[in-house]
């Protein structure tokens, strides 16, 4: 590819990025927003990070967070938005398209009562991390993450998970609600680390399933 073709990619990939946070009011996590770049043009995670980056340095977009326990979500600043509406026409036909196709679906599965969610995201070649989650009127109520060696094993890991997730969950959610009283009198008269290594096996039981389905 020629320094002109990078040039009008790179430019093209900044548009794209503003254009669907401008359809995110509230924000929306970095790893949602890859999801949804990575289905409407084929760009690597890295790629997208530099792309980010770009943005976020130039002010164009910026990372907010609500409470000190929440993850910072990423939002259109007023100047993007203002840089959106001058470079819109640089943003081929063909990926708006999809953009507003894809983002047509994501609102359709927010709006969705209960939903499932997961993904791998790479940290380095050999090393992802990968997020389940099970959404209920667009809250969180239950996510897990842990890691994989290589992308075959988190891609069956997010598979697993997509497929069988309402078999899952409720196996977790028994394991921990299951003789309430008898793990009530248990824990009062055991060490913490007992509860501990308690949610340690849960943990475990929950990746063996995933990887084994």
């Amino acid at each position: 590819m020629s320094s002109s073709d990078n040039t009008t990619a790179l430019a093209e990939n900044k548009v794209l990025i503003l254009y669907i946070l401008n359809h995110f009011p509230n924000g929306v996590l970095e790893d949602g927003l890859y999801k949804i770049i990575s289905s409407v043009n084929d760009v690597n995670y890295f790629y997208f990070k530099e792309v980010l980056t770009d943005l976020l340095d130039s002010k164009l977009v910026g990372l907010f967070t609500k409470d000190e326990d929440e993850e910072s979500v990423l939002k259109i600043t007023s100047e993007g938005k203002n840089a959106l509406s001058l470079t819109i026409d640089v943003l081929p036909g063909i990926l708006k398209l999809k953009a507003d196709n894809v983002l047509k679906e994501e609102f359709s599965s927010i709006a969705d009562e209960t939903s499932i969610s997961a993904e791998f995201i790479p940290r380095s070649e050999n090393d992802y991390t990968i997020k389940c989650r099970v959404i209920e009127k667009n809250e969180t109520i239950f996510e897990v993450r842990t890691f994989a060696g290589s992308r075959e094993r988190a891609k069956k890991i997010v598979d697993n998970w997509n497929k069988n997730a309402s078999k899952i969950y409720p196996k977790i959610l028994n394991l921990l609600l299951e003789d309430e009283d008898q793990k009530r009198d248990y824990w009062s008269s055991t060490p913490n680390i007992s509860f501990l290594l308690f949610i340690i096996i849960i943990f475990f039981f929950l990746i063996s399933i995933l990887l084994h389905i």
